[in-house]
């Protein structure tokens, strides 16, 4: 198959192709260009309530689907993917505005190895029994929960779409998902690909639209039992707030204020090479990047002269050129905001070391929305540019003395989703692990991923744990079953 970006986008409902019911569209831009190049369905409740009604009526068969069989199609939607590589990369760049070569080395394959390790790990998921001596034997089932809403993000829009939406077909369930409509091609994309692989009509619904006008009506739709959602604190509290008190099941992976922490017997050149990558991959917009970073006072003058020479040289470019290390912002909005935050580091006191500034590339992206990487110390901790997120290529600077200083600034943040530690003494790598207020630690490395693991965060960072097993528990229903002997 041969996939293009259309002009106009359509949601997927009931295994068709359709346009929103009330003919409304929002303009899809190209961050790095700042122009229009598609559409996309401002879609509303109707939409959403057709894609449910959909997806009950497919339940009955997928849900009792053998795992083979879910294996079958998971996995030949892993290969569409793989064999649309090209395809894909450059529709998300086109979305998102991240490098062409990221698109190509990390989103893409993520993004087929999601279906393909949830294809194959439903076949090895097995549940628990407890035998009571002579009395009776106690088996978990472990069953669909029925019609369940994915609401993805837009800073990494295919990766984590499918890290929402594969675990919870391979456990039986039918879902009506929601990707940003700030970059919604490739999940249009997976649309096509979804009926060329033969995912049975209704098993997955893909309704494009906003957060207001489509995200609420899955949110507080009655039928639909489960919400995973990747995204703001504040958004999250939103949904946490209609969807608790119908007793839906809530998996809420929300923002981040990372510390990296950096202790002087580092290995050096591998943690500043790694420190520039988790301070601005993506633009900054990766909720895992160490935007808050911890220099032992020792070798605070050396990191900080290094780093910033380093920072500078990375300009961002046309995210289609190789030679371009960052790209552009996703919006306009999110670019306003990104500014306002540098504006405010100012106000509270901070000293822009490198970036800070607007970029205006020659030729075709001198329309777009670039951002030198930034780098800011002199700011206190509590200060909003230290608590607050900003999803941006800005980082801020702190020293510390002593263990406990920089445990301290670590677990100030309100957030706790992932923290990175740089030390060679292995003692000191399990103390500080098991002390620093993150769902998620990396030693001496980042965003290295075993898909098997938990992935969520402590405090404002979100509830509950995606990825492994812990993402099928999460989509399926624990029955137990008590049989005397």
């Amino acid at each position: 198959m041969n996939l293009t970006a259309p002009d106009k986008i359509a949601n997927y409902i009931g295994g068709s192709l359709q346009a929103p019911l009330g003919g409304n569209y929002i303009d899809n831009i190209n961050p790095a260009t700042g122009a229009v190049y598609s559409q996309t369905p401002d879609s509303d409740a109707r939409d959403v309530e057709e894609a449910v009604g959909a997806a009950k009526a497919a339940f009955a068969r997928w849900s009792t689907t053998t795992p083979e069989e879910r294996f079958k199609i998971l996995n030949r939607i892993a290969e569409l993917i793989d064999e649309n590589h090209d395809a894909l990369a450059l529709a998300e760049t086109n979305d998102n505005g991240k490098p062409l070569w990221l698109s190509k080395q990390v989103d893409i394959p993520r993004a087929s190895s999601n279906f393909r390790f949830y294809a194959t790990g439903l076949m090895h998921f097995s549940t628990e029994s407890h035998h009571m001596e002579d009395k009776a034997i106690n088996y978990t089932l472990r069953q669909p929960i029925g019609v369940v809403g994915c609401i993805s993000p837009w800073n990494l829009p295919l990766y984590l779409f499918s890290w929402k939406i594969a675990p919870a077909l391979a456990a039986g369930n039918c879902v009506v998902a929601k990707p940003s409509e700030v970059t919604p091609m490739t999940a249009y994309l997976l649309s096509e690909i979804c009926i060329k692989a033969g995912l049975p009509r209704g098993v997955l619904n893909i309704v494009h639209g906003t957060g207001p006008g489509c995200g609420s009506a899955i949110v507080a739709h009655p039928d639909i039992k489960a919400i995973s959602f990747t995204g703001s604190t504040r958004a999250g509290k939103e949904i946490a707030s209609v969807a608790a008190p119908m007793f839906k099941k809530l998996s809420l992976e929300l923002g981040g204020k990372n510390p990296n922490i950096i202790f002087a017997d580092c290995d050096w050149e591998k943690m500043m090479r790694t420190t520039l990558r988790s301070s601005f991959s993506n633009q900054g917009e990766i909720c895992l990047c160490g935007s808050r970073i911890l220099v032992e006072e020792k070798v605070y003058e050396k990191f900080k002269h290094e780093f910033v020479r380093r920072a500078a040289a990375q300009l961002p470019g046309d995210p289609l050129l190789d030679t371009s290390r960052q790209g552009a912002i996703v919006s306009k909005v999110h670019f306003d905001k990104v500014m306002g935050c540098i504006a405010l580091a100012k106000e509270e006191g901070g000293t822009i070391l490198a970036g800070g500034r607007a970029v205006h590339p020659e030729g075709r992206c001198s329309g777009g929305y670039f951002i030198e990487p930034t780098v800011i110390e002199g700011l206190g901790r509590n200060c909003r540019t230290n608590m607050e997120e900003i999803f941006g290529p800005v980082v801020t600077l702190q020293s510390f003395t002593t263990e406990e200083e920089a445990l301290m600034l670590a677990n100030t943040s309100h957030y706790g989703l992932s923290a990175t530690i740089w030390t060679q003494d292995v003692s000191r790598a399990h103390r500080v692990s098991a002390s620093v207020q993150s769902g998620i630690i990396w030693v001496n490395t980042w965003l290295l991923r075993d898909l098997r693991t938990p992935f969520g965060g402590m405090k404002n960072s979100g509830t509950g744990r995606e990825g492994g097993w812990d993402a099928l528990r999460f989509f399926t229903e624990p029955k137990n079953v008590c049989i005397e002997l």
